[in-house]
């Protein structure tokens, strides 16, 4: 077992996940990277959960081929069952050594199976196959296989980009399709929108009368985003919210249990284990549940497992009890505990959130007069969720010197319906990773790392909150 609510093995970290549910318990294959040099080779790893808040690690699942083979690195792809029982993996081949036309790496589909429950893969390459005339042979990757039943065939879907056109815009989804999941024919592409480099880990799947469409946009920006329709052939629209998390969450893909349907992805770490490190590749495992609003758009936030899971109650000591009443028309106000918090907890706080209020939320890690911290900033008038931090960056001794001109990460705001009333915000935090989620509509995540301990908070600015209620719990173990 692992800690609690997230996984991250010893010594190495998690990428791309991999989910499949298998009676009731999901199986989260995922990329074991190594932060070594040279580096070792990219295998699939699995941990299985049936709670969503304990993981058991089962160690290398598919192993990663010699430093010859065309799968060097196995990198990621999408497990399914066909009619007898007998699964099938497929997954990305990559060796650093095996060259495309176009002088990159080469990217293949490669193919596995097992009879045993996945207990044991067998690799068949024989049935590897890359890209067609047309598409750059380095982009060939992440292939997600799924059953069609109105055309009664297996759909697979790959990232990828055209030979031609704008540098930064020649990513698609191509498209296979099979009959058997043995042999595959190319298929006219299944999204086209020549927007972003590329569209990583596709995932596709039906709820209710709607069909999404998820991919991770490796482009400006590293964002996991979803797309809507009525059939698995589009047309897809743009919801209002398009992403499921910010910047530091990143590749999920989904699977669904009992009529629910959650996402796995990974909380990225960043360079030097500092808060102005630059964000890697790959971190540590987490998972949100999506919800269906009316209108078919999805709503992410904690599943109900994890948030149960924090049933021991941390004392908390204010000036007076809540409700309180924070109303600084034109200044600024904060409310901070006199105690520190655990290293891992969940917080809840019920904001009442009054017409032309500029700026409101929580204090993570505080100070004990509010003034250092991270901050949850809720901003009304802009209608966002921001993660922000003092003291930032400094280059030098003097007021100028301070990077202040970076009004916050940018990376790190989220689109957030806040009209006055009533909001909530959740947090979780474990050790150096934060996730918080508004409304059960809108989730963040983050790092934590320059401030390990300190008190919890509420503010506001330029308005009238009143906070209802405030409440901190921690898990037994922590």
């Amino acid at each position: 077992m692992t800690n609690m609510a997230f996984f991250q093995p010893q010594d190495a970290w998690v990428g791309d996940v991999i989910p499949f549910q298998k009676d009731g318990e999901f199986w989260l294959f995922y990329l074991h990277e190594i932060r070594a040099t040279p580096k070792p080779g990219t295998s699939w790893n699995l941990v299985t959960t049936k709670d969503l808040v304990r993981f058991e690690d089962h160690g290398t699942s598919l192993y990663h081929g010699g430093p010859e083979d065309a799968d060097f690195n196995a990198y990621t792809g999408s497990v399914v069952a066909d009619p007898s029982g007998t699964l099938h993996l497929f997954y990305t081949g990559q060796n650093p050594k095996h060259l495309g036309a176009d002088g990159l790496p080469l990217q293949l589909v490669m193919h596995a199976t097992s009879a045993d429950g996945m207990k044991s893969w067998v690799k068949h390459p024989e049935l590897t196959f890359g890209a067609p005339e047309g598409y750059e042979s380095a982009d060939w990757r992440d292939p997600f296989v799924f059953f069609d039943e109105e055309r009664a065939q297996w759909r697979m879907l790959l990232a990828a980009r055209h030979s031609e056109g704008p540098e930064r815009r020649r990513g698609l989804i191509a498209q296979c399709v099979s009959s058997d999941l043995m042999s595959w024919e190319y298929a006219e592409p299944f999204w086209d929108p020549r927007r972003y480099v590329t569209h990583e880990c596709p995932d596709v799947f039906a709820w209710g009368d709607w069909w999404y469409l998820v991919y991770s946009e490796f482009s400006e920006s590293f964002t996991t985003r979803y797309r809507m329709a009525k059939s698995p052939d589009g047309p897809w629209t743009v919801p209002p919210q398009d992403s499921v998390d910010g910047r530091a969450f990143y590749a999920s893909k989904s699977a669904e249990r009992d009529g629910r349907r959650f996402f796995f992805g990974w909380i990225a770490s960043k360079e030097g284990d500092r808060d102005d490190g630059a964000w890697q590749w790959a971190g540590t495992m987490s998972v949100l549940e999506a919800r269906q609003n009316p209108d078919g758009t999805l709503a992410f936030g904690f599943a109900d497992e994890l948030v149960e899971s924090y049933w021991d109650d941390v004392p908390l000591s204010f000036d007076q009890p809540f409700p309180q009443a924070l109303k600084v028309p034109d200044g600024y106000a904060a409310l901070v505990s006199e105690e520190d918090m655990p290293r891992s907890f969940y917080a809840k706080a019920v904001l009442q959130i009054d017409a032309g209020t500029t700026e409101c939320g929580l204090l993570l890690r505080s100070s004990a007069d509010g003034d250092q911290a991270y901050i949850l900033r809720l901003e009304p008038k802009r209608n966002r969720l921001v993660f922000d931090r003092w003291p930032r960056q400094a280059t030098g001794g003097m007021q100028w010197q301070v990077s202040g001109d970076v009004p916050f990460e940018i990376e790190l705001e989220r689109p957030c319906e806040l009209p006055p009333g009533e909001h909530i915000i959740e947090v979780v935090v474990s050790e150096d990773l934060c996730v918080a989620v508004v409304d059960g509509q809108v989730a963040l995540s983050t790092r934590l790392y320059d401030r390990p301990a300190g008190r919890i908070g509420v503010f506001a600015g330029e308005g009238s909150v009143t906070v209802t209620d405030l409440q901190v719990r921690k898990q037994t173990d922590n």
